[in-house]
């Protein structure tokens, strides 16, 4: 570039330099403006700007400029997406560790069933919260259960146990395969729950047993994080022992049938006699109570405690009584929750009729689910289970599972822990369910 300069021969100094531009007259100057300024403007519509060089074009101003071609996008075929559900939980070893005793300074009774109120320790169980979505696969037979159900005594969760500890075995339930936990919130003539009606009624609040305040709240939350429903369990019904809190004031009182129940064994029962209108209101304020303080609750169930046996002395038939008392109840329940179950396991409804003064085919439950806690007559209470919504067995029977599983017309399995530890029993239920698929 610099060579080229120099080779450039300088013009002489003595010659004119100019175009002549003086010669031409003033008026076609004038005219050859005009023009040029009208052309200028004029490029788009006389379509001069595409005849330009780009070097050129891209100065003209933009009503000038070629605008750019616009295309027509060539359709393209819908994307499928994949309605893929979000990776099941993969269970954990199972958290078993010994348990400990309880703190509280009563000794709690055995439930109707052989049940342990032995608080467990903190089972080990996934650390982040999951959220459950439909199985894409198939559902096993196991999973089309409507309810895959497992016991809690009041004092195998509530027993000073933290936030973490209760989603974590909620979250450890739901592996194993469970989706409904039954956790007792009364029993032996006393909540677990803080309760005004307990504490107008006898001067406490709750049983003598050390639990968080929102104990339920976090576990009801936690469940149906997972998918998973909550009953809340009348444990003992309308039976205490000599360890009820309350059982001096119902002795005192004379809210207890003569007698004593022995139903079973190595333990003995009084019951509240709900033909006593106090007695009576006491459970439905109770009943009320509960359902309006955690109105998320699934459903309430009532056992076999819900009876009178029929070898108390007077051989009085308390059949009718029983009847009103409970219909009346649940109108109460359903009048201020509606949404609500009111359910009930019980023996099927000859035994209970006949043994227990319980005629429970006429008390308007919603759900029914038949004991068959005595395996030696297995084969005909599963002649009554085939009617109602499911069954109830103990741990004992583990070995009858596959043969409810696979019959389509048991709609749902309640697991019963007799031994008290239910982290081991849903274990139990686990390993069956996957060495039987």
């Amino acid at each position: 570039m610099l060579g080229a300069i120099a080779n450039i021969t300088m013009p002489n100094k003595k010659e004119n330099p100019g175009c002549g531009c003086a010669n031409i007259p003033i008026s076609f100057l004038v005219v050859l403006l005009g023009l040029g300024y009208w052309g200028f403007t004029n490029l788009d519509r006389l379509n001069i700007g595409k005849l330009l060089p780009e070097s050129i074009s891209k100065f003209l101003p933009i009503n000038q400029q070629q605008p750019a071609p616009n295309f027509t996008p060539a359709p393209q075929p819908p994307v499928a997406v994949a309605n893929h559900a979000p990776p099941k939980v993969m269970p954990t070893e199972t958290p078993i560790t010994k348990a400990k005793a309880s703190p509280s300074p009563v000794t709690p009774a055995p439930s109707a069933s052989p049940q342990t109120e032995t608080p467990t320790t903190k089972p080990q169980a996934s650390p982040s919260p999951v959220t459950p979505a439909p199985s894409a696969s198939p559902q096993t037979t196991w999973e089309q259960k409507q309810i895959r159900g497992i016991y809690l005594s009041r004092y195998q969760v509530t027993n000073n146990a933290s936030e973490q500890t209760i989603r974590e075995r909620v979250r450890y339930y739901r592996q194993q395969g469970i989706n409904t936990i039954i956790h007792g919130v009364w029993g032996n003539g006393c909540t677990m729950y803080n309760s005004e009606v307990m504490q107008q009624t006898f001067g406490l609040k709750s049983c003598p047993n050390q639990f968080q305040e929102q104990w339920l709240d976090w576990l009801i939350d936690e469940a149906h994080k997972q998918g998973m429903q909550v009953h809340a369990y009348f444990e003992k019904g309308i039976k205490i022992d000599k360890n009820s809190p309350i059982f001096d004031i119902a002795i005192a009182k004379k809210w207890v049938v003569p007698g004593v129940d022995r139903t079973y064994p190595g333990i003995e029962h009084y019951v509240l006699d709900v033909e006593i209108p106090e007695v009576a209101d006491l459970f439905r304020k109770i009943s009320v109570e509960f359902v309006k303080k955690y109105p998320k609750i699934d459903a309430v169930q009532w056992d076999d405690y819900l009876g009178y046996h029929a070898e108390l002395p007077g051989k009085v038939d308390r059949t009718t009584h029983l009847t009103n008392f409970v219909r009346q109840m649940r109108a109460d329940i359903k009048k201020v929750n509606p949404s609500v179950s009111f359910d009930l396991c019980h023996h099927n409804p000859y035994w209970g009729k006949r043994y227990f003064a319980a005629d429970w085919a006429n008390w308007d439950v919603d759900r029914a689910f038949i004991q068959i806690y005595n395996d030696a007559n297995f084969k005909q209470e599963l002649e009554y289970a085939v009617n109602y919504q499911g069954v109830a067995i103990s741990d004992q029977q583990l070995n009858r599972l596959p043969e409810l599983i696979g019959n389509p017309k048991i709609q749902s399995i309640l697991v019963f822990p007799s031994d008290g530890k239910p982290e081991q029993t849903a274990a139990a239920v686990k390993k069956l369910i996957s060495s039987n698929k």
